[in-house]
């Protein structure tokens, strides 16, 4: 499921129409860091987005110190399902933000639609559950499969954020589904939740961990594109493309790119 970070440098050399793997900026040197160290530990890549702002990783250690202790007991049951749900809220999920990154959640609490996914993620990954994270238009969420059955993990709802009636699991999923002559909008536009619009939906794909990780640096480059910023933005979409060589985030980067030269009149590197 997991891209292997060691894989990074040949990704970024193999992808000849964006940026090679060499020539990517980093904001900090504990971004260039985890890029560069071979550490095959997603919860590093989530780490990368504005690396200079990790504060503590205490809140993290307490969730899994006191998950682990349940494990053993509970397995991958719908019991332990609901208390990973729970006490990442408790621990982990204090406050939405729009744009919040993971270092933001484990600092200070604030979290949004694609780090709490992202938390959800490695806790389900490690207690062995299977899941699926589901990338949408302006949102992601968790299917849980359960025993034939699919479980929502709606992490930017702590109450009636964890849906198991199969009927309401069912309507939920079909509210996110696209139409078939739906188009892309807004490329511009962030991850965002628990404010959806629904109308015209285009995207409804699974997504691996990795994957995710490109789309906070997505989510990061719009910061960047909608204050004009927009040679930072390609730099975050050329890493978040190597991460996830997507058509939306291909799209913002050349956009970005053609904005720079007639907002600005200067060239960025294509």
């Amino acid at each position: 499921m997991l891209l292997i970070m060691t894989g990074f440098a040949q990704i970024g050399r193999s992808q000849t129409d964006v940026l090679a793997y060499e020539k990517l900026t980093f904001d900090s040197q504990k971004e260039q860091a985890i890029w560069t160290s071979g550490d095959e530990n997603p919860f590093h890549l989530f780490q990368a987005v504005q690396a200079d702002k990790i504060v503590s990783e205490d809140a993290w250690t307490v969730l899994v110190k006191d998950l682990d202790s349940k494990a053993s007991k509970s397995g991958t049951d719908v019991n332990f399902l609901r208390q990973i749900f729970q006490k990442s809220h408790q621990k982990l999920f204090k406050k939405y933000e729009q744009h919040s990154t993971f270092n933001l959640m484990l600092s200070e609490g604030q979290f949004d639609c694609v780090s709490g996914s992202a938390a959800l993620g490695m806790l389900l990954e490690r207690y062995g559950y299977e899941f699926d994270i589901i990338e949408t238009d302006y949102h992601v969420f968790i299917a849980v499969n359960l025993e034939g059955e699919k479980i929502v993990l709606e992490s930017t709802l702590p109450v009636g954020g964890m849906i198991t009636s199969p009927s309401e699991v069912e309507k939920y999923l079909d509210a996110y589904k696209p139409k078939e002559s739906a188009t892309l909008r807004a490329v511009n536009q962030r991850l965002a939740g628990p404010e959806i619009d629904y109308s015209d939906n285009t995207i409804f794909r699974k997504v691996t961990l990795t994957q995710l990780a490109g789309l906070q640096y997505y989510n990061d480059a719009i910061v960047h594109f909608n204050a004009q910023a927009f040679g930072q933005a390609v730099e975050q979409l050329s890493k978040a493309y190597l991460l996830y060589p997507s058509d939306r985030i291909l799209s913002l980067r050349e956009l970005s790119i053609d904005l720079a030269y007639k907002t600005y009149g200067y060239e960025l590197k294509k």
